[in-house]
């Protein structure tokens, strides 16, 4: 006798573990919950720079990918720079920053 439900069974695993598949995370795509964390990271540094009277006023953009923070756009002076880094660095689950600011 055949049992249609083992294969059934059988189908829905194949298809569960294709989907899951689609969740992972590559080396230019990010899976759901690293998304998540970047963005709470990305999040975070915003209102640091934001928060920090020195660099409220920078024209600072901020991106996350992976737990690796870009920052970009526009500064008054090198010590706005490198403040904006080191707020960046102390923000928790920031792995590295990128630096790509411009001093105008």
């Amino acid at each position: 006798m055949k049992q249609p439900g083992k294969y059934l069974s059988a189908v829905i695993l194949a298809v569960a573990l294709l989907t899951a598949g689609g969740c992972a995370s590559t080396a230019k795509q990010e899976g759901t919950g690293e998304y998540v964390d970047d963005t709470v990271i990305t999040t975070k540094v915003k209102a640091a720079i934001l928060n920090d009277p020195v660099l409220k006023v920078a024209e600072i953009n901020v991106e996350t990918f992976k737990g690796v923070v870009q920052l970009s756009g526009f500064v008054s002076t090198r010590v706005m720079m490198d403040k904006a880094v080191a707020v960046t660095r102390a923000v928790g689950g920031v792995k590295s920053v990128k630096n790509d600011m411009r001093i105008k």
